[in-house]
């Protein structure tokens, strides 16, 4: 499957560990579900011209989710995705996560 390079980064994930992570060089994205390491690499490298030397990847799975409406319960699943750790060269970063 070839996918460009903003079909395999859908958004970066900005949360309070992922913003702690950033001074260390690893900035954290969410990714299309068929896209590999090598493929989110590319795209890293392509979209913000850096230099990227490691993808760490990983599947969240859905929860259920219940909540009570008057007499009826309504239960449903969170959304599954997928999300990429993302280390940078020694020296290097993103300029979009600076401004956060």
């Amino acid at each position: 499957m070839t996918l460009e390079a903003t079909e395999v980064i859908l958004r970066p994930v900005i949360s309070e560990k992922s913003m702690d992570e950033t001074q260390r060089g690893k900035y954290t994205f969410a990714v299309h579900e068929n896209a590999s390491k090598i493929q989110i690499k590319g795209a890293i490298e392509e979209l913000f011209r850096v230099n990227v030397t490691a993808v760490n990847v990983l599947t969240t799975k859905p929860k259920e989710k219940r909540r009570n409406l008057r007499r009826s319960r309504v239960s449903g699943y969170t959304s599954p995705w997928r999300k990429a750790i993302v280390t940078l060269a020694s020296g290097e970063k993103i300029e979009f996560f600076e401004g956060i």
